[in-house]
């Protein structure tokens, strides 16, 4: 009987439950079918810290030589690590974690050569339609000559690559909290930070994926916590947070207060418009408006898309775009074969903070410019019932204008929303902005008590 793939196979990656969901018996199939889809002759494999990763990774590795293809491991790796290998290598690569999941979760994030997305239009659903097959009939007939395998530390090189993409040259001394949360930022931030004038205050650099100290997703504010605190003790000049497979970065100030996405994401673009003058800048649709107005001021050109890493990189190779940011601290650059790392981000502000004497308070009060209220989840049982009664609700106003990019975007001068349905919980997911903190939760309150109500 075919394995249900349809719970662990989502839109951008494999993820699910393990040894409930998925094991190393479909790793191993993941493996061949990878390799059969791709048509690659080689492919790069790298893991995180999770009790299950190494596992699955050294199955999938078995599934890929069967079918013909040379495997390079790297090991313990962060997942901009496994992006970097695919684009220096200029091979395929998958990278086995589940990001900032609980610890019984396990999953696959795929790529092609150069680190382009595998997503369901671009392989993903192929992959899925060929294990589903394999695991009903037996696996596929083994290549006539298998693959080998070699193994390949290539932190090093990571590191020099980022180092070498921002100029650290006038960095003043700065006292850093790190707080990796047990995850792959305990591995990459020394060697990266290693040679920067940085005090180094390490919070949960132990690789631990039972997360044991809390769930590696500082997307959460209740996750935020202890490095908040920290800072505020060390007097410290700036605090960063990584999620699980450290390919994201939450940045705190001085003052222990949370640095929006939307203001870090406004402060790179502005460095890299002064590297590449005049180019474009891609932004998701609930960015903050204060992106699309620092880009332009640099003279660059603005392109707002929809969320998902996959919409932005597509954007960023039809654009030739030099920089990309999203709302939930995914930041993608050109100089980085277009994907995502929170470490380069992380470079950026250092630099930034580094050569002029002012707090980070300060530095980032110009680009954070608006009352935004974050994003707030509603379950719903009819998501599409409740899209409608709130577009009907706005649509006769004056000056009002929507669009459907993305869920549904409603705007006026001074404030914009966005509502999206989640496509894997039912949930409607609500990003309010305003001049004002006053209109924004007016603006808000009317939001919700129509999708609530």
């Amino acid at each position: 009987m075919a394995a249900d793939l349809s719970q662990i196979v989502k839109a951008y990656d494999v993820r699910g439950v393990v040894p409930d969901q998925w094991d190393e018996r479909l790793a191993e199939l993941f493996g061949a079918a990878f390799v059969q889809v791709t048509g690659a002759d080689a492919v790069v494999v790298g893991h995180d810290m999770r009790p299950s990763s190494p596992g699955l990774s050294g199955a999938f590795a078995r599934g890929a030589t069967a079918r013909g293809a040379d495997v390079t491991l790297i090991g313990l790796c962060s997942t901009d690590q496994l992006y970097f290998a695919s684009g220096r290598l200029g091979l395929p690569g998958a990278m086995f974690t589940a990001s900032h999941n609980p610890a019984q979760y396990n999953g696959i994030k795929m790529c092609r050569a150069g680190a382009a997305p595998v997503g369901q239009d671009t392989g993903l659903a192929d992959i899925r339609d060929l294990v589903a097959a394999w695991s009903a009939d037996g696996a596929p007939a083994p290549a006539a000559r298998p693959g080998t395998v070699t193994e390949r530390d290539t932190l090093a090189d990571y590191a020099a690559h980022l180092l070498s993409l921002v100029d650290l040259s006038a960095m003043r001394p700065l006292k850093v909290v790190v707080d990796a949360g047990n995850g792959m930022g305990g591995h990459t931030v020394p060697t990266v930070f290693g040679a920067l004038p940085v005090t180094l205050v390490p919070m949960y650099f132990e690789l631990d994926g039972t997360f044991p100290n809390h769930e590696a997703n500082p997307l959460d504010p209740a996750n935020l916590v202890d490095l908040q605190a920290r800072v505020l003790a060390e007097g410290a000049d700036l605090g960063l947070a990584f999620d699980g497979d450290a390919d994201r970065c939450f940045v705190v100030d001085e003052r222990g207060e949370g640095v929006s996405p939307s203001a870090i994401t406004a402060l790179v673009a502005s460095r890299e418009l002064a590297k590449h003058p005049g180019g474009t800048v891609i932004h998701n649709l609930i960015t903050s408006w204060s992106v699309p107005e620092v880009v332009r001021e640099q003279g660059g050109t603005p392109v707002r898309t929809r969320v998902g890493h996959s919409f932005i990189k597509e954007e960023m190779a039809r654009t030739g775009a030099v920089f990309g940011g999203e709302h939930s601290a995914h930041y993608y650059f050109r100089d980085f074969w277009n994907a995502d790392t929170g470490m380069l981000a992380a470079l950026h502000v250092l630099a930034a903070l580094g050569s002029q004497a002012g707090p980070l308070s300060r530095l980032v009060a110009r680009y954070d410019r608006y009352a935004a209220s974050g994003e707030i989840n509603s379950q719903v049982a009819d998501q599409a019932s409740r899209v409608a009664a709130v577009r009907a609700a706005f649509a006769t106003r004056d000056g009002v204008g929507t669009d459907e990019l993305d869920g549904l975007t409603v705007a006026a001068d001074d404030w914009w929303f966005n509502l999206r349905a989640s496509n894997t919980e039912p949930l409607l997911r609500l990003n309010v902005e305003a001049r004002d903190e006053a209109l924004m939760a007016k603006i808000r309150d009317e939001v919700l008590a129509l999708v609530r109500a």
